[in-house]
Protein backbone atom coordinates (compact mmCIF):
# COMPACT_ATOMS: atom_id res chain seq x y z
CA UNK A 1 0.00 0.00 0.00
CA UNK A 2 2.74 2.50 1.10
CA UNK A 3 4.60 1.56 -2.63
CA UNK A 4 1.56 2.41 -4.37
CA UNK A 5 1.55 5.51 -3.04
CA UNK A 6 5.11 6.79 -3.41
CA UNK A 7 5.33 5.35 -6.72
CA UNK A 8 3.06 8.65 -7.12
CA UNK A 9 5.13 10.77 -5.88
CA UNK A 10 8.33 9.23 -7.63
CA UNK A 11 6.67 10.08 -10.92
CA UNK A 12 8.52 12.92 -12.33
CA UNK A 13 6.50 15.65 -13.91
CA UNK A 14 7.65 16.92 -17.35
CA UNK A 15 6.70 20.78 -17.56
CA UNK A 16 7.34 21.87 -21.28
CA UNK A 17 8.50 25.59 -21.25
CA UNK A 18 6.28 27.73 -22.67
CA UNK A 19 6.87 30.98 -23.99
CA UNK A 20 3.88 34.16 -23.77
CA UNK A 21 4.00 36.42 -26.96
CA UNK A 22 3.98 39.88 -25.86
CA UNK A 23 2.01 42.61 -27.63
CA UNK A 24 2.30 42.85 -31.03
CA UNK A 25 1.90 46.71 -31.74
CA UNK A 26 1.13 47.73 -36.38
CA UNK A 27 2.00 51.14 -36.98
CA UNK A 28 -0.52 52.65 -38.73
CA UNK A 29 0.84 54.67 -41.39
CA UNK A 30 -1.81 57.74 -42.58
CA UNK A 31 -1.81 59.95 -45.34
CA UNK A 32 -3.21 63.01 -46.17
CA UNK A 33 -6.07 63.80 -48.59
CA UNK A 34 -3.82 65.48 -51.07
CA UNK A 35 -1.35 62.52 -51.52
CA UNK A 36 -4.15 59.31 -50.81
CA UNK A 37 -5.31 59.46 -54.55
CA UNK A 38 -1.92 59.69 -56.25
CA UNK A 39 -0.91 56.92 -53.94
CA UNK A 40 -3.79 55.11 -55.01
CA UNK A 41 -3.27 55.59 -58.80
CA UNK A 42 0.62 54.40 -58.64
CA UNK A 43 -1.06 51.16 -57.13
CA UNK A 44 -3.14 51.09 -59.86
CA UNK A 45 -0.42 51.13 -62.41
CA UNK A 46 1.84 48.77 -61.26
CA UNK A 47 1.88 45.36 -62.49
CA UNK A 48 0.12 42.50 -60.56
CA UNK A 49 3.86 41.20 -59.78
CA UNK A 50 4.48 43.87 -57.59
CA UNK A 51 1.94 42.69 -55.10
CA UNK A 52 2.13 39.16 -56.34
CA UNK A 53 5.68 38.32 -56.03
CA UNK A 54 6.84 39.69 -52.74
CA UNK A 55 3.92 37.47 -51.30
CA UNK A 56 5.60 34.36 -53.20
CA UNK A 57 8.61 35.06 -52.09
CA UNK A 58 7.58 35.49 -48.42
CA UNK A 59 5.22 32.66 -48.37
CA UNK A 60 7.76 30.37 -49.71
CA UNK A 61 10.45 31.25 -47.34
CA UNK A 62 7.47 30.56 -44.32
CA UNK A 63 7.03 26.53 -46.40
CA UNK A 64 10.86 26.43 -46.93
CA UNK A 65 11.45 27.03 -42.93
CA UNK A 66 8.05 24.75 -42.01
CA UNK A 67 9.78 21.88 -43.70
CA UNK A 68 10.85 19.00 -41.50
CA UNK A 69 13.44 16.85 -42.56
CA UNK A 70 12.75 12.96 -42.65
CA UNK A 71 14.56 10.00 -42.77
CA UNK A 72 14.03 8.08 -46.25
CA UNK A 73 12.71 4.89 -46.12
CA UNK A 74 15.83 2.70 -46.09
CA UNK A 75 16.54 4.43 -42.96
CA UNK A 76 13.16 4.09 -41.50
CA UNK A 77 13.49 0.82 -41.74
CA UNK A 78 16.82 0.70 -40.58
CA UNK A 79 15.56 2.54 -37.39
CA UNK A 80 12.73 0.33 -37.03
CA UNK A 81 14.82 -3.20 -37.12
CA UNK A 82 17.60 -1.74 -34.61
CA UNK A 83 14.31 -1.25 -32.73
CA UNK A 84 12.91 -4.41 -32.92
CA UNK A 85 16.31 -6.58 -32.50
CA UNK A 86 17.01 -4.40 -29.22
CA UNK A 87 13.62 -5.59 -27.80
CA UNK A 88 14.04 -8.65 -28.70
CA UNK A 89 17.44 -8.72 -27.02
CA UNK A 90 16.19 -7.89 -24.25
CA UNK A 91 13.79 -10.53 -23.92
CA UNK A 92 15.71 -13.12 -24.80
CA UNK A 93 18.85 -11.99 -22.46
CA UNK A 94 16.40 -10.96 -19.59
CA UNK A 95 15.13 -14.66 -19.80
CA UNK A 96 18.18 -16.40 -19.91
CA UNK A 97 19.51 -14.77 -16.74
CA UNK A 98 16.57 -14.16 -14.45
CA UNK A 99 14.52 -17.47 -15.16
CA UNK A 100 17.12 -20.24 -15.37
CA UNK A 101 14.77 -22.31 -13.00
CA UNK A 102 10.98 -22.79 -14.48
CA UNK A 103 7.71 -23.77 -13.45
CA UNK A 104 5.20 -26.45 -14.87
CA UNK A 105 2.54 -25.08 -16.25
CA UNK A 106 0.36 -23.03 -15.14
CA UNK A 107 -3.24 -24.02 -13.41
CA UNK A 108 -6.56 -22.74 -15.23
CA UNK A 109 -7.15 -20.60 -12.07
CA UNK A 110 -3.92 -18.70 -12.19
CA UNK A 111 -4.04 -18.08 -16.15
CA UNK A 112 -7.61 -16.81 -15.61
CA UNK A 113 -6.45 -14.52 -12.74
CA UNK A 114 -3.71 -13.45 -14.43
CA UNK A 115 -5.39 -12.57 -17.79
CA UNK A 116 -8.10 -11.02 -15.86
CA UNK A 117 -5.39 -8.47 -14.22
CA UNK A 118 -3.59 -7.74 -17.69
CA UNK A 119 -7.06 -7.07 -19.49
CA UNK A 120 -7.73 -4.75 -16.27
CA UNK A 121 -4.27 -3.20 -16.89
CA UNK A 122 -4.41 -2.67 -20.52
CA UNK A 123 -7.97 -1.11 -20.33
CA UNK A 124 -6.47 1.29 -17.64
CA UNK A 125 -3.55 2.45 -19.99
CA UNK A 126 -6.05 2.55 -22.80
CA UNK A 127 -8.26 4.90 -21.06
CA UNK A 128 -5.53 7.11 -19.53
CA UNK A 129 -3.78 7.67 -23.03
CA UNK A 130 -7.11 8.57 -24.37
CA UNK A 131 -8.15 10.94 -21.18
CA UNK A 132 -4.82 12.60 -21.16
CA UNK A 133 -4.56 13.01 -24.83
CA UNK A 134 -8.58 14.75 -24.74
CA UNK A 135 -7.04 16.80 -21.40
CA UNK A 136 -4.08 17.86 -23.99
CA UNK A 137 -6.55 19.32 -26.53
CA UNK A 138 -8.61 20.99 -23.58
CA UNK A 139 -5.96 22.79 -22.61
CA UNK A 140 -5.59 21.23 -19.06
CA UNK A 141 -1.50 21.29 -19.27
CA UNK A 142 -1.51 25.03 -19.60
CA UNK A 143 -3.53 25.52 -16.57
CA UNK A 144 -1.49 23.07 -14.75
CA UNK A 145 2.04 24.72 -15.71
CA UNK A 146 0.19 28.04 -14.39
CA UNK A 147 -0.94 26.27 -11.15
CA UNK A 148 1.44 26.48 -8.24
CA UNK A 149 3.60 23.30 -8.06
CA UNK A 150 3.00 22.21 -4.68
CA UNK A 151 -0.61 22.78 -5.64
CA UNK A 152 -0.42 20.32 -8.22
CA UNK A 153 1.71 17.86 -6.65
CA UNK A 154 -0.76 17.88 -3.12
CA UNK A 155 -4.20 17.31 -5.85
CA UNK A 156 -2.21 14.87 -8.13
CA UNK A 157 -1.74 12.86 -4.63
CA UNK A 158 -4.91 13.59 -3.03
CA UNK A 159 -6.57 12.27 -5.97
CA UNK A 160 -4.74 9.23 -6.68
CA UNK A 161 -4.49 7.74 -3.44
CA UNK A 162 -7.66 8.59 -2.82
CA UNK A 163 -9.24 6.95 -5.77
CA UNK A 164 -6.62 4.35 -5.30
CA UNK A 165 -7.58 3.64 -2.09
CA UNK A 166 -11.74 3.23 -3.07
CA UNK A 167 -10.50 0.54 -5.57
CA UNK A 168 -8.36 -1.71 -3.02
CA UNK A 169 -10.86 -1.31 -0.41
CA UNK A 170 -14.29 -1.53 -2.06
CA UNK A 171 -15.51 -5.39 -2.41
CA UNK A 172 -15.38 -7.21 -5.76
CA UNK A 173 -19.37 -7.81 -5.23
CA UNK A 174 -20.16 -3.84 -5.44
CA UNK A 175 -19.27 -3.69 -8.91
CA UNK A 176 -20.42 0.04 -9.87
CA UNK A 177 -18.23 1.96 -6.91
CA UNK A 178 -15.42 -0.33 -7.30
CA UNK A 179 -15.09 0.44 -10.99
CA UNK A 180 -16.31 4.13 -10.76
CA UNK A 181 -13.64 4.64 -8.59
CA UNK A 182 -11.04 2.51 -11.27
CA UNK A 183 -12.44 5.31 -13.76
CA UNK A 184 -11.30 8.32 -11.21
CA UNK A 185 -7.80 6.64 -10.76
CA UNK A 186 -7.28 6.61 -14.68
CA UNK A 187 -8.49 10.25 -14.69
CA UNK A 188 -6.29 11.25 -12.42
CA UNK A 189 -3.30 9.73 -14.17
CA UNK A 190 -4.40 11.05 -17.70
CA UNK A 191 -4.22 14.22 -16.01
CA UNK A 192 -0.93 14.15 -14.20
CA UNK A 193 0.69 12.59 -17.77
CA UNK A 194 -1.02 14.60 -19.96
CA UNK A 195 1.98 17.57 -20.60
CA UNK A 196 4.04 14.58 -22.13
CA UNK A 197 1.79 15.45 -25.46
CA UNK A 198 4.11 18.09 -25.72
CA UNK A 199 7.01 16.16 -26.77
CA UNK A 200 7.55 14.37 -30.45
CA UNK A 201 4.65 11.91 -31.21
CA UNK A 202 7.77 9.77 -32.60
CA UNK A 203 9.37 9.59 -29.07
CA UNK A 204 6.03 8.87 -27.30
CA UNK A 205 5.65 6.04 -29.50
CA UNK A 206 9.11 4.71 -29.35
CA UNK A 207 8.82 5.03 -25.40
CA UNK A 208 5.82 2.71 -25.71
CA UNK A 209 7.57 0.30 -27.70
CA UNK A 210 10.00 0.06 -24.89
CA UNK A 211 7.95 -0.03 -22.41
CA UNK A 212 5.64 -3.26 -23.85
CA UNK A 213 9.52 -4.81 -24.90
CA UNK A 214 10.55 -4.43 -21.52
CA UNK A 215 7.28 -5.09 -19.11
CA UNK A 216 6.00 -7.92 -21.59
CA UNK A 217 9.45 -9.86 -21.03
CA UNK A 218 9.76 -9.20 -16.95
CA UNK A 219 6.01 -10.47 -16.87
CA UNK A 220 6.89 -13.22 -18.90
CA UNK A 221 9.62 -14.66 -16.24
CA UNK A 222 7.56 -13.44 -13.32
CA UNK A 223 4.91 -16.24 -14.95
CA UNK A 224 7.12 -18.97 -15.79
CA UNK A 225 9.33 -18.51 -12.59
CA UNK A 226 8.98 -21.24 -9.75
CA UNK A 227 6.49 -20.12 -7.58
CA UNK A 228 7.42 -17.38 -4.79
CA UNK A 229 10.53 -16.71 -6.50
CA UNK A 230 10.62 -13.26 -6.79
CA UNK A 231 8.21 -12.48 -3.71
CA UNK A 232 11.60 -11.90 -1.44
CA UNK A 233 12.03 -8.60 -3.51
CA UNK A 234 8.85 -6.51 -1.74
CA UNK A 235 10.84 -5.10 1.29
CA UNK A 236 14.11 -4.23 -0.71
CA UNK A 237 11.54 -2.78 -3.98
CA UNK A 238 9.89 -0.49 -1.07
CA UNK A 239 13.46 0.68 0.52
CA UNK A 240 14.26 1.86 -3.33
CA UNK A 241 11.04 3.51 -4.25
CA UNK A 242 11.42 5.44 -0.86
CA UNK A 243 14.98 6.72 -2.23
CA UNK A 244 13.31 7.76 -5.38
CA UNK A 245 10.72 9.40 -4.35
CA UNK A 246 13.03 11.21 -2.01
CA UNK A 247 15.28 12.16 -4.74
CA UNK A 248 12.38 13.52 -6.77
CA UNK A 249 11.16 15.60 -4.36
CA UNK A 250 14.99 17.58 -3.22
CA UNK A 251 15.05 19.69 -5.89
CA UNK A 252 11.57 21.01 -4.97
CA UNK A 253 13.09 21.40 -1.53
CA UNK A 254 16.66 21.49 -1.01
CA UNK A 255 18.66 24.34 -2.53
CA UNK A 256 21.06 22.01 -4.56
CA UNK A 257 24.21 22.52 -7.03
CA UNK A 258 24.39 21.29 -10.56
CA UNK A 259 25.95 18.71 -10.11
CA UNK A 260 23.51 17.50 -7.09
CA UNK A 261 21.05 18.10 -9.29
CA UNK A 262 22.82 16.05 -11.80
CA UNK A 263 23.05 13.27 -9.31
CA UNK A 264 19.04 13.37 -7.81
CA UNK A 265 18.11 13.53 -11.82
CA UNK A 266 20.23 9.95 -12.49
CA UNK A 267 18.94 8.16 -9.34
CA UNK A 268 15.44 8.71 -9.97
CA UNK A 269 15.49 8.07 -13.55
CA UNK A 270 18.23 4.98 -14.08
CA UNK A 271 17.28 3.87 -10.77
CA UNK A 272 13.59 4.18 -10.60
CA UNK A 273 13.35 2.67 -14.01
CA UNK A 274 15.42 -0.41 -12.20
CA UNK A 275 12.90 -0.22 -9.45
CA UNK A 276 10.02 0.01 -11.22
CA UNK A 277 11.14 -3.48 -13.39
CA UNK A 278 11.80 -5.36 -10.35
CA UNK A 279 8.17 -4.42 -8.90
CA UNK A 280 6.83 -5.71 -13.09
CA UNK A 281 8.22 -8.91 -11.61
CA UNK A 282 7.17 -8.71 -7.98
CA UNK A 283 3.91 -7.52 -8.85
CA UNK A 284 3.42 -10.69 -11.24
CA UNK A 285 4.11 -13.34 -8.77
CA UNK A 286 2.20 -11.78 -6.12
CA UNK A 287 -0.54 -12.09 -8.47
CA UNK A 288 -0.08 -15.75 -9.22
CA UNK A 289 -0.08 -16.19 -5.20
CA UNK A 290 -3.29 -14.10 -4.68
CA UNK A 291 -4.66 -16.74 -7.27
CA UNK A 292 -3.99 -19.40 -5.09
CA UNK A 293 -5.46 -17.85 -2.54
CA UNK A 294 -8.35 -17.08 -3.94
CA UNK A 295 -8.45 -20.55 -5.82
CA UNK A 296 -8.36 -22.24 -1.66
CA UNK A 297 -10.96 -19.56 -0.26
CA UNK A 298 -8.42 -17.44 1.76
CA UNK A 299 -9.32 -14.51 -0.15
CA UNK A 300 -11.71 -12.40 -2.28
CA UNK A 301 -11.14 -13.09 -6.34
CA UNK A 302 -10.30 -9.17 -7.86
CA UNK A 303 -8.06 -8.98 -10.59
CA UNK A 304 -8.69 -5.04 -10.57
CA UNK A 305 -6.46 -4.61 -7.16
CA UNK A 306 -3.90 -6.52 -8.73
CA UNK A 307 -4.09 -3.74 -12.07
CA UNK A 308 -3.43 -1.12 -10.09
CA UNK A 309 0.05 -1.88 -9.37
CA UNK A 310 1.07 -3.45 -12.81
CA UNK A 311 -0.40 -0.05 -14.19
CA UNK A 312 1.73 1.91 -12.06
CA UNK A 313 4.92 0.02 -12.55
CA UNK A 314 4.15 0.49 -16.73
CA UNK A 315 3.35 4.02 -16.32
CA UNK A 316 6.56 4.80 -14.34
CA UNK A 317 8.66 2.85 -16.78
CA UNK A 318 7.25 4.24 -19.47
CA UNK A 319 7.83 8.56 -18.13
CA UNK A 320 11.66 7.39 -17.50
CA UNK A 321 11.88 6.28 -21.08
CA UNK A 322 10.49 9.05 -22.44
CA UNK A 323 12.76 11.19 -20.45
CA UNK A 324 15.86 9.36 -21.77
CA UNK A 325 14.88 9.70 -25.05
CA UNK A 326 14.20 12.69 -25.07
CA UNK A 327 17.25 13.99 -23.47
CA UNK A 328 19.08 11.17 -26.16
CA UNK A 329 17.82 13.79 -28.67
CA UNK A 330 18.76 16.81 -26.92
CA UNK A 331 22.18 15.46 -27.31
CA UNK A 332 21.94 15.25 -30.83
CA UNK A 333 20.83 18.75 -31.56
Amino acid sequence: MLRLGLSLLSRPLIWPVSFRAGPHVVPIRTFGSAARPRAFEVLRNRPLNFIHKPLQQSFRGIVDSAVISRPSQTQAWKRYAVTAATVAGTIVGVEAFLNRDTRDSLTSAEQSYLHDSFKYTGGGLVLTALAARSMFKAGLPFRIMSANPWLVLGVSLVGSIGSMMGVYYTSPQNTVQKHLFWLAFNACQAATLSPLFFLSPAILSRAALYTCGVVGSLSYIGATATNDKYLYMGGPLLAGVTVIALTSLAPMALPLGTRALAITESISLYGGLAVFGGFVLYDTQKILHHARLAERGVIARDPMKEAIGLELDMLNIFVRIVQILTMQNNRRK
